[in-house]
């Protein structure tokens, strides 16, 4: 499994914390490793409360000890596969604000992160050296390209995709959050 790549669909593994070659929790480790975040149901017929915490932990939906009632099981399974659902929006809600971002100029993107900062436009025009029309202006292409409906949206868009004024001053680029 580890040598596939797994399928791009809303999924779950359910592992049993002792199966051969890797344990369950190893297994955990290579995927968090990996960078794969599929939720993951555990399941034992004789752990300690250690091994149950390490796989919470590790972010483990659910740990079933043996023997299990089946709806103990698919509630395991739906609210992994709810889990992930979410996930997965959240991933491309965050790419398509990736790909937005890049759309904005340099100077859209200089003002988008002093009002994500507070600066009100009177205040972003002195520090930017421009009109405060001009600052307006950039300012509505920002909320029109991000998508953001207000300027809460705005900053929580900003945040997310690490669009700050350090981030600018220092010459970096936008963090790849």
């Amino acid at each position: 499994m580890l040598a596939s790549k797994l399928p791009d669909v809303v999924s779950c593994l359910v592992l049993d914390v002792r199966m051969p070659r890797l344990s369950g929790l190893d297994l955990q480790t290579e995927l968090a490793q990996a960078n794969d975040s599929i939720p993951i149901i555990f399941m034992t017929a004789d752990s300690d409360v250690s091994v149950s915490v390490r796989a919470m932990k590790g972010g483990a939906v659910d740990f079933l000890m043996k023997p299990f009632r089946e709806q103990d099981m698919l509630d395991a399974v739906m609210a992994a596969l709810e889990r992930d659902h979410k996930r997965r929006a959240a991933e491309r809600q965050l790419a398509a604000r990736r790909s937005h971002l890049e759309t904005l100029s340099p100077s859209e993107l200089e003002v988008m992160a002093l009002v994500t900062a507070g600066m009100m436009n009177k205040q972003i025009a002195g520090e930017l050296g421009i009109e405060e029309i001009t600052v307006r202006a950039h300012r509505g292409r920002v909320m029109q390209k991000m998508g953001a409906r207000s300027l809460p949206e705005l900053v929580k868009i900003a945040d997310a995709l690490g669009v700050n004024r350090q981030s600018l001053r220092s010459g970096r680029e936008v963090s790849q959050a």
